[in-house]
């Protein structure tokens, strides 16, 4: 199954995407969120899209979609998960995972512009895989880590490298700006998608393609992740782990490379669709 919501920013309604398009589940009654989840929504919206489904209503094309979750308790981000994108950026393979957290003021829609923060000249891209977990996780085992994740989504992790990097302290500062953290354009559920560590994932910066990597190259995989994190916090159902990002960034190139004003983000991954945000300037 695949999720969606959708409808104007702060008015989303729940609902699925088929084959056959989008479709209203709000006769269902609840948005996709942290009750959703850890009460076996997911088993719910099945049983009744099954007997439901053929009298939902269909989702006019064009319609603007929102985040398919509902704000997150957080949106938890790894770095340098790619050997290739750690290497661009002249960093030291980790050991361990690098974990930093992203405000939830940051989630938008998949194609919702992206506002350049005011002050900013080093705005960059980042597509990643994210996790959305489907139940409440504390100090889980690596091996048991797959029944606690509800589904998977596209992130494009968006960061400004001067506050991230330039301005001292942790890099929340520099990933957490309005508009930085696009999600979906839905959350694939486990069973939509067969191999998490074979997707292709891509991004391209006005048609110029930047970005062109396989989750096959993590280096911290999701299981693990999982239960590392958990390790360290609970982790709440409907929660956010962007996985991290792989070669191609802005900061990466030779010139270094960053967005202005009127560019045009394009992303995807295999099995979970594709976003596209383009740039505004900050104004009050």
């Amino acid at each position: 199954m695949k999720l969606i919501r959708f409808g104007l920013a702060g008015a989303e309604k729940p609902g699925v995407a088929t084959s056959e398009g989008m479709f209203d589940v709000s006769a269902f009654g609840e948005d996709f969120g942290e009750k959703f989840f850890e009460t076996d929504g997911l088993a719910r919206l099945e049983k009744w899209w099954s007997a439901n489904g053929a009298s939902a209503p269909k989702v006019a094309e064009g319609t603007r979609l929102g985040s398919p979750v509902t704000r997150p308790s957080k949106i938890i981000c790894i770095g340098l998960n790619y050997a290739d994108h750690a290497r661009e950026t002249n960093a030291a393979i980790p050991k361990e995972p690098i974990v930093f957290f992203k405000s939830t003021t940051a989630l938008v829609g998949p194609n919702d512009n992206l506002v350049i923060p005011r002050n900013s000249v080093k705005t960059d891209w980042e597509v990643e895989l994210a996790v959305v977990i489907g139940k409440k996780a504390s100090y889980i085992d690596e091996k048991d880590a797959e029944e606690y994740i509800a589904g998977y989504c596209l992130h494009n992790d968006y960061s400004e490298r001067e506050f991230q990097l330039e301005r001292n302290g942790q890099w929340v500062k520099g990933k957490s700006n309005d508009t930085f953290a696009p999600l979906g354009p839905w959350l694939a559920t486990k069973e939509e998608i067969k191999d998490v560590d074979n997707l292709r994932l891509w991004l391209t910066v006005n048609g110029k393609k930047y970005q062109d990597g396989t989750t096959a190259n993590l280096i911290f995989k999701i299981p693990f992740l999982v239960s590392y994190l958990s390790q360290f916090m609970t982790l709440l159902p409907g929660d956010v782990i962007s996985t991290g990002t792989p070669a191609g960034v802005g900061l990466g190139m030779n010139p270094q490379v960053y967005i202005k004003a009127g560019d045009v983000i394009e992303l995807g991954i295999d099995g979970l669709g594709t976003s596209r945000q383009q740039a505004v300037e900050w104004t009050k």
